[in-house]
This record gives C-alpha cells, sequence and structure tokens, in this order.
C-alpha cells in the first residue's frame, strides 16, 4: 500500500473531517480518479507519434492508454473521422496514490522555474487541473529514446463539492500551491 494512501487514511482523513465540521470521518474530502490526457494532434501525419505518446504514457502510469479518436471529419486539419488524436489513462485506487505521491514529490519539482503550482485551477466543482509542458519531468520517460516533447493535462478529482475543501485536501496531500504575494 502506497505511503500516501495509508497517511490520507490514518492522518489527512481525520484531519480535514474535523475541518469541515462531519461527524463521519468517511465524509472527508478523498481522491476519486486522476485522469491523464495527452493530445497527439500530429499523429494524422505520422501514426509513429501516437504509438510514441501511448509508450510514454504507459511508462509514466504503469496503465495502458487508451486510444482518442476524432468525432468528425476536418479537411483544413486534414483529420478524418476516427482517425486517432489523442491518448487518455484514468487512474483509480492504489495506482491513483503512488502517481500522485510520484507527481508531487519527484515530478513537479523538476520542472524549470517551479514556483508553485496555480491555485485558480479549480472548477468550481472541486477538480483540478494542471497543464505539464513536457512530459521529461518524469523520471520514467528516458530523455535520450524521446522522440519531440509533448506536453499532457492532469485532472484530479475529488469527491469535494467545492473547491475550498479540494485545496484543503490537496495541500493536506502536499500538493506545492504557489505562495500569494
Amino acid at each position: 500500500m502506497s505511503t500516501l494512501l495509508n497517511d490520507y487514511r490514518t492522518k489527512v482523513r481525520p484531519a480535514l473531517a474535523g475541518q469541515f465540521g462531519h461527524a463521519n470521518a468517511h465524509a472527508a474530502p478523498r481522491l476519486v480518479k486522476i485522469v491523464l490526457n495527452m493530445g497527439v494532434g500530429e499523429a494524422t501525419q505520422n501514426q509513429k507519434d501516437m504509438d510514441n505518446a501511448l509508450l510514454q504514457l504507459a511508462q509514466i502510469t504503469g496503465q495502458k492508454p487508451a486510444v482518442r479518436r476524432a468525432k468528425k471529419s476536418i479537411s483544413n486539419f486534414k483529420l478524418r473521422k476516427g482517425q486517432g488524436v489523442g491518448c487518455v489513462v484514468t487512474l483509480r485506487g492504489p495506482r491513483m496514490y503512488e502517481f500522485y505521491e510520484r507527481l508531487v514529490r519527484f515530478a513537479l519539482p523538476r520542472i524549470r522555474d517551479f514556483r508553485g503550482t496555480s491555485t485558480t485551477s479549480f472548477d468550481g466543482r472541486g477538480n483540478y487541473t494542471i497543464g505539464l509542458k513536457e512530459q521529461i519531468i518524469f523520471p520514467e520517460i528516458e530523455y535520450d529514446k524521446i522522440d519531440k516533447i509533448r506536453g499532457m493535462d492532469i485532472t484530479i478529482v475529488t469527491s469535494a463539492g467545492s473547491d475550498e475543501p479540494a485545496r484543503a485536501l490537496l495541500t493536506a496531500l502536499g500538493m506545492p500551491f504557489a505562495r500569494k504575494t
């Protein structure tokens, strides 16, 4: 079991339940899932780009990604309906906590000029999204073997109904939010 999952169950959940006045500790906000999305628009010209993106996303998450296909044809982009344009992975359970721990402790600090993640990236319903510009911040990716720098979106879905409990949850789990000055 992940140390972060264990910390959540023993320390964070009871603290959040007390902070938000929940009589039951299970009513405290929790992580539901983490969704990683990588757009691969250049795959319309070269299928190998999609294969490399799938491989890299699998290395980062330890889970096989699903290909996202175009819903309609757009001739200006040389895009046909059904053609692969992205890949996505949804993490739940212990694997989700393991990924979150690696993201917070190892990957985010490797970003150049990192001063913390944005505090305004919440959607109003307790979900948080981070946009990364390059996949090489993850230690699983070998820098010499990548063909192209690709970005990705990471959405952290929580059971909190609003932004304040979600921010408290992510802060307690170690998310390095930028300090307001």
